[in-house]
This record gives C-alpha cells, sequence and structure tokens, in this order.
C-alpha cells in the first residue's frame, strides 16, 4: 500500500519534514550526508520498528532531542470504500521505549505495522544476503511467509520462546523424560513453519528465476529449502535421539532456527561464482521477484527503497530495475548523488525531491 503522506521529525539530521510522495517513484537527490538515505531510513523504521543502519535508538534520534516521530498516511482499499487513507505512526523515545499507531489508535503491535507496510530494501551492502551466514536467507523466506501466512508470525515466536526453554531445561535435565512434554509441542510448531517456509520458496522460486535470469542471462540459478534438520527425520525423533548431545552443547542444535536457502549458479555455490558486481545484480533480482511474488499472490504492492544502488548499475540494468518494478505497480524511493543516475528511471508519474542539510524539497 503506498505511503500518500510521510512525516519526518527529529530523525537523525532531518528537524522536520512533510511530504506527499508519489504512488510511483520517488527520486531522493543529494550530496553525501545530505539526509537523503536517512529518509529511506525513516521509512523502514514506520514498516519494522527498527532502523536498517544501527540497532541503537539513540543513534537516530536527533541530538539533544528525547524522541523521534515518524508518521504517514497509507492508501488503503476497503469493501465500503473505494479509496481511504490510513494514518500509521511510530514515536521511539531515548530510553528504548516505542509506542505504534495505527488509525488514531495507541498501542498498536509492531507486526501489524509490518502487515501494512511491506517493504524491500535494497543498497549497496546487502549482498550479504548470499555470502553471509544463513540466518539473512533464513529472513529472506520469513518475510515473504509472514506476509503470505496468517497464523506464521505467532507461531514462529512460540517456536523460538519454547526452543529458549528448552535449552534452559537441557542444563539440568536428568533423563529426556523430563524435556519430552515440551518437545512434542516444540515438533508440532517445526513441522508446521517447515512445511510454510518449503511452501513459499517452491512458490516463489519460478518468479526469483525469472527475474534473475533478467538480469544475469548468462547463469542458470537454482533455490533449494533446508529446513535445518534431515528432512526424513521426524523433528520429535530428532530432539530425543540428540538429546545427550544437545545437553553436551548446551543448545538445541537442530531445527527451524537453522533453516536456509541454499542458492546455486550452474551447481555452485553463488559466492564462488559470481563477481560482487553480479552479487548485488541477484539481490536486486531476489528482492524484486519477492516483491513481485507478493504482489501476485495478495494484491498487495510493495514499497522499495533502493539507496544508491542504482548508480553501479550500468544504463541497460537501470531502465530494466525501473521496468521491472513498474510493472509491479510499486511505490519506489531511490537515493541518489546527482540526478544523472537516476535518469534512465525517472518518467512522467515520479517525483523528484532535493535533499540538503537535512532539509527536503520537491523539485
Amino acid at each position: 500500500m503506498p505511503l500518500s503522506r510521510l512525516i519526518i521529525q527529529q530523525f537523525r539530521n532531518i528537524k522536520a519534514c512533510d511530504i506527499h510522495p508519489s504512488p510511483g517513484f520517488n527520486f531522493l537527490v543529494g550530496a553525501n550526508g545530505s539526509g537523503k538515505t536517512s529518509v529511506l531510513e525513516a521509512i523502514y523504521l514506520l514498516g519494522h520498528g527498527r532502523s536498517f543502519k544501527s540497532t541503537l535508538t539513540g543513534r537516530v534520534i536527533q541530538n539533544d532531542q528525547p524522541e523521534l516521530f515518524v508518521h504517514g498516511r497509507v492508501q488503503e482499499h476497503s469493501l465500503t470504500r473505494d479509496q481511504f487513507e490510513l494514518p500509521v505512526g511510530i514515536n521511539k523515545q531515548r530510553d528504548g521505549s516505542t509506542e505504534v499507531k495505527i488509525g488514531g489508535q495507541s498501542g498498536q503491535k509492531l507486526a501489524q505495522l509490518a502487515k501494512i507496510l511491506p517493504l524491500q530494501l535494497i543498497h549497496p551492502e546487502g549482498f550479504e544476503l548470499l555470502t553471509d551466514g544463513p540466518k539473512f536467507r533464513r529472513a529472506f523466506i520469513d518475510w515473504g511467509v509472514f506476509h503470505t501466512e496468517a497464523g506464521f508470525h505467532e507461531a514462529w515466536g512460540r517456536f523460538k520462546r519454547l526452543n529458549k526453554q528448552r535449552n534452559a531445561l537441557l542444563k539440568d535435565a536428568k533423563s529426556y523424560r523430563e524435556l519430552s512434554y515440551w518437545d512434542k509441542q516444540l515438533a508440532e510448531l517445526a513441522e508446521k513453519i517447515s512445511h510454510w517456509r518449503q511452501a513459499y520458496v517452491e512458490q516463489m522460486t519460478t518468479v526469483a528465476q525469472e527475474m534473475c535470469q533478467a538480469f544475469l542471462p548468462e547463469f542458470d540459478i537454482q533455490l533449494k529449502y533446508y529446513r535445518g534438520w534431515d528432512k526424513d527425520t521426524p523433528y520429535d525423533q530428532l530432539l530425543e535421539r540428540n538429546f545427550e548431545r544437545d545437553q553436551s552443547l548446551g543448545y538445541t542444535f537442530s531445527g527451524p532456527n537453522k533453516a536456509d536457502l541454499r542458492i546455486k549458479v550452474n551447481g555452485t555455490p553463488v559466492e564462488d561464482v559470481l563477481s560482487r558486481g553480479q552479487l548485488k545484480l541477484m539481490v536486486c533480482a531476489l528482492r524484486v521477484a519477492q516483491g513481485q511474488h507478493l504482489t501476485q499472490v495478495t494484491e498487495k504492492p510493495c514499497i522499495y527503497l533502493i539507496d544508491d544502488f542504482a548508480s553501479e548499475l550500468d544504463s541497460q540494468r537501470r531502465k530494466r530495475l525501473a521496468d521491472c518494478l513498474k510493472a509491479t505497480g510499486a511505490q519506489v524511493f531511490v537515493s541518489s548523488i546527482t540526478e544523472e543516475q537516476i535518469a534512465d528511471m525517472r518518467d512522467e508519474q515520479g517525483k523528484l525531491f532535493h535533499v540538503e542539510q537535512g532539509n527536503i524539497e520537491q523539485r
């Protein structure tokens, strides 16, 4: 659902801004340190409840200010009205406390905000999705499952709580019988979560392969889901069999918390084949494909935040990226140092915003 209005107060070097974005492309142009990435960061905060650059709330609140605010109006559709604007907002204090408002109502959950504002971030360091640990690829899968499977968020949260409890029990358990009751519940959740993840990967693989082919036509891309334990062994049996090993380790070694998306190029692990530039192109393709799949399944458009990434693509690929995003009906925010870098992506419906020392003006 596109943002029709965005208000940012006391966020990094942005004292206050109030803009009306285009439902299509929005270009934020300014020098390094001007605040253009901070706009993207604020939108990300509105949809995720956290920054993509810092885990410390105090670092994103403007100096000498006690709190920050990010508010937006989201274009929604309903059965009784063709279209209306839903107000959403988040307030963060220096002590780390957070207040979420949706439709003017306080005390709302961050997960509700995330449902309303499905966001995809494409930034220069985003190739960690392909080269770093499994947690990044699990997060990639779980973003899609969260937005397409209503029960996932609650089930995954419950699994993590039970798994933490099991790890605590492992320290003092005299026999497996002390864990068997909890493991039965844990196994039921694990199998359900794994089923949802597997189904999601299978559903979006075709879209992902087609998008990767558009950006990297010289390569054959394969995606395969690994659930975190042997595919032929029921999880409850695995927990019982590995009790002594888990006890010696002090934690549960296998499970959905070890799941991964294994990505290969021409049959070889992706990081062993692609250059840095090609890795970034593949990440771009995967992110666009995921948003495209979301729209196909739920009819909800995704919002894309592209931080200075377009400057690393040649003219042909910049246009291809823009065309792919326009085809999904997505709202897009792109930061750039110069207007020349985004000339291939601009059209008559887009809006250009000049950013200088935290001040944002539409051109």
